[in-house]
């Protein structure tokens, strides 16, 4: 199926999870468009929440007219994929633009947190994705173990760098550092962030 065809059938789905309870996305990958219920848990939204504060403002330095956004799909027509990562870096004015993604060329980094029920897509199809569409900086977070991979260097399809990093590090994200002190684990106690 073409990917024109895949996007159609993508942007109906979003127009009817629109009419249902609860928070959904719509991605494309590899078996075509998917409708997925999401519920993350308070700390997969409070560490999406510290990386974007500490992103944005970064930016504001290193890339003004740019900031960490969560909600918006990025795709690459030419992969057949659209996915939603949990934030992305990306210039502003895109976020007044119509439609339904951003295209992956305008894309600085992606962040995606792992959910408490598994990393299957995380580590394995966005892995591969997220290179191909030339995007320059992935960023693993990982609750469940404590742990944090930054990816870099996109070439033929891969990574060519990973850096593996633990929670409590200043972690290197390309031009930016992320202070993970505050990042707490799944099922840990408040202020144990191991």
């Amino acid at each position: 199926m073409d990917y024109t065809r895949m996007r159609a059938i993508a942007e109906k789905l979003m127009a009817r999870a629109e009419g249902l309870e609860g928070s959904w996305i719509v991605e494309i990958g590899p078996s075509g468009p998917v409708l997925a219920m999401v519920s993350p848990s308070k700390r997969h939204a409070g560490t999406v929440r510290r990386i974007r504060t500490q992103l944005d403002e970064q930016l504001l330095t290193t890339h003004p007219g740019h900031s960490c956004a969560n909600g918006p799909e990025i795709e690459h027509p030419a992969l057949g994929r659209m996915r939603r990562p949990d934030a992305v870096v990306i210039p502003e004015d895109v976020l007044d633009e119509e439609g339904l993604a951003v295209d992956a060329a305008r894309v600085l980094a992606v962040v995606e947190i792992v959910s408490p029920s598994g990393p299957a897509h995380e580590y394995g199809e966005k892995l591969a994705e997220y290179p191909a569409m030339g995007i320059a900086h992935y960023v693993i977070v990982d609750p469940r173990t404590g742990t944090i991979e930054v990816h870099s260097d996109p070439c033929k399809g891969r990574y060519l760098q990973k850096d593996p990093y633990i929670f409590g590090d200043s972690v290197p994200v390309g031009p930016w550092t992320v202070e993970t002190r505050a990042f707490r684990r799944y099922g840990k106690a408040g202020n144990d962030p191991n």
